[in-house]
């Protein structure tokens, strides 16, 4: 009996993807894993260093993974595996690999990646829903997914994205006279500032229509007068995914690849909006280009209608709903943007002073996937008084041309109003600064209620300092009122884990929706309350995403790791099952017919009423309210 093999059986049957194989598959696998031991600080590879033939799962200890300037990216534990998604791509390694205490590592080679993991289906299916959606694979639910990987990545969203090899570049010396030419000869739409073959800035057709042909600046000044900078950087094997998400959230159309990725290295390429078009016609990225070119509300109105056709083909290829949201959040706000664009061409003047439009409720959470109604605001520079009774009209009547706008796209008006024409919610920095205090200091149910909208906002377009402003505001004021974490705490438990005492769904009693189950109100929001509620008490800024939240507070809190990684399975569950029901009753899938649910379907519900049970628990404590039991 191989005693050693036993033991690190015994040990990776517990993890995916290895709970996964047949007992002869990983014991095969245990009898050539290679035990490793390394000491604190001792490196298991460094950036830039030619990719191995194995990759690595942590038996004991900690591994940390550090980018170029020394910054902790991802700390793997017990069961975690690294290494894997660069022996995939080939070339060198971006990150350094070091031990944070003694560890002990099992190495695993590729040959015995292609041979048991890569041919077993529910092991190759699992790998790709953690390669898209970039997380550690120990903390994925084996049943999730069903995409193939069949031995190599195949979607051109995961595939590394084919980048232009030679890029055209020009000096800080160059005029924009001289850069324009080599565009011209060259046949190319940027062209790359470099400094020491290090880029620093990017100019495009876009520039010179914009800023030359219009007569802004001369063409004989030098190409730092109109470049961009500074440019955005990525590695050499960016994923087509991650490429078409930079491009969305930094609305740009070119990337620069760069030997590992940073400004401090070598220009090694450029990545165009079009090379990610050409390998996926009608994606996201092609769809935001859409965007940007239209010039009527109906034009984008046709754009958000192939959106959904994006999304459903998303949903059939089983694409993590965490990725599918980010993209259809980006359209969305492309769609806003432009539409805000629009409203202020109508309004024949300009913004008086600077302002910010914000999404709130689930388009701030990044969680709108469906064409459900509208919630939004707005916030402008303070000004004095007398000036308001100007400024404030101004950006009511703005507000009404967007709402309406976007109403016509597919995003109704809002039957609660919450919404930047409502002279409640188009207000000045000190007056929603006001507003906010109020709520927080006076936490009856409506002013509880409505923090737990707006609370999740998400700037849009404008002045992001603005935004800033509220955002500090905020949690300076719940800093000096930290009763208000517990009213905000007994508010995330009005909703309990929607069974019965004999453990039926609760349904709605009576009216429109009679025996339906409201999977938003029931299910979704008390993970999303609780998500809220905690980020909250970690003075937290900026995070708004109901995964992204447990993720970081995974980071804060390791103690309740399984808590928070069965709310993140629990809510992608359900999100994509109300959209799933959606879709195909073309509603917002908030309510669902429980007689036409599958028995699977409603054991995947009642799993997902577990993490309810376990996050309201955990409230419970945190903050005292048992006595509401």
């Amino acid at each position: 009996m191989n005693t050693i093999a036993e033991r690190i059986y015994d040990f990776l049957k517990g993890f995916p993807p290895f709970n996964m194989l047949s007992r002869e598959q990983l014991f095969a696998i245990s009898k050539a894993v290679e035990v490793i031991y390394v000491e604190k600080d001792q490196t298991v590879f460094s950036i830039n260093q030619s990719i191995e033939s194995n990759f690595y799962v942590v038996k004991d200890g900690a591994i940390g993974l550090y980018s170029e300037e020394n910054t902790l990216v991802d700390k793997c534990d017990e069961g975690d595996i690294f290494g894997l998604r660069a022996l995939i791509r080939t070339g060198t390694y971006i990150l350094d690999a070091k031990a944070i205490e003694e560890s002990v590592l099992y190495s695993i080679s590729s040959e015995i990646l292609n041979e048991f993991i890569t041919t077993n289906s529910d092991a190759s299916k699992f790998l790709m829903q953690s390669f898209v959606s970039n997380v550690k694979p120990s903390d994925r639910n084996k049943t999730r997914t069903e995409l193939e990987l069949d031995g190599s990545l195949n979607l051109p969203e995961l595939q590394s994205a084919d980048y232009s090899k030679n890029p055209i570049t020009c000096s800080l010396n160059s005029t924009i006279k001289e850069a324009a030419s080599i565009m011209t000869e060259a046949h190319v739409g940027s062209i790359v500032i470099v400094e020491n073959k290090k880029p620093v800035g990017i100019i495009t057709d876009k520039d010179l229509r914009t800023k030359i042909a219009t007569g802004k600046v001369d063409i004989q000044q030098t190409v730092e007068a109109i470049m961009s900078s500074p440019v955005k950087t990525f590695p050499e094997n960016i994923s087509v995914s991650e490429a078409q998400i930079a491009m969305l959230k930094n609305r740009i159309t070119h990337l620069c690849i760069t030997k590992d990725g940073t400004t401090n290295s070598e220009l090694t390429g450029i990545l165009s909006e079009h090379d990610i078009i050409v390998l996926r016609e009608n994606n996201a990225s092609s769809l935001v280009k859409e965007i940007k070119r239209s010039t009527a509300v109906d034009q984008l109105k046709n754009i958000r209608e192939r959106t959904e056709d994006l999304l459903q083909r998303y949903l059939k290829q089983d694409i993590p709903i965490d990725f599918v949201a980010r993209m259809v959040s980006a359209i969305n706000n492309a769609i806003t943007q432009k539409v805000i664009e629009l409203s202020i061409d109508k309004m024949n003047k300009k913004p008086p002073v600077n302002f910010a439009w914000l999404a709130i409720g689930s388009q701030g959470r990044e969680e709108q996937l469906l064409l459900t109604d509208q919630d939004n605001a707005l916030v402008y520079e303070d000004v004095s008084k007398e000036k308001n009774e100007t400024v404030k009209p101004y950006f009511l009547e703005l507000s009404k041309h967007i709402n309406k706008a976007l109403s016509i796209v597919g995003f109704e008006l809002c039957p609660a109003h919450m919404m930047g024409s409502n002279p409640k919610w188009c207000n000045s920095v000190s007056e929603w600064q006001a507003q906010f205090k109020s709520w927080i200091t006076t936490p009856d149910q409506d002013n509880l209620m409505l923090c737990t909208i707006f609370f999740d906002y998400d700037y849009v377009y404008g002045d992001t300092k603005l935004v800033e402003k509220l955002s500090e505001h905020i949690f300076e004021t719940i800093e000096h009122n930290s009763i208000f974490l517990s009213y905000l705490g007994r508010n995330a438990l009005q909703n309990p884990p929607p069974l019965s005492f004999f453990r039926q769904f609760l349904v709605e009693d009576n009216g429109e929706h009679k025996d339906q189950f409201d999977i938003k109100a029931r299910a979704m929001m008390p993970l999303v309350d609780a998500a809220r509620l905690l980020i909250l008490s970690h003075n937290i800024k900026s995070v708004n995403n109901t995964v992204n939240r447990y993720e970081k507070l995974i980071e804060l809190e390791p103690e309740n790791k399984d808590t928070y990684l069965f709310c993140i399975e629990a809510f992608k569950d359900l999100l994509r099952f109300r959209t799933e029901q959606g879709l195909a009753n073309s509603d917002s899938g908030r309510f669902i017919n429980l007689v036409d649910l599958s028995k699977s379907d409603r054991l995947k519900l009642k799993r997902s009423f577990k993490a309810v049970k376990a996050i309201q628990e955990l409230i419970k404590m945190r903050f005292k309210l048992n006595q509401l039991m």
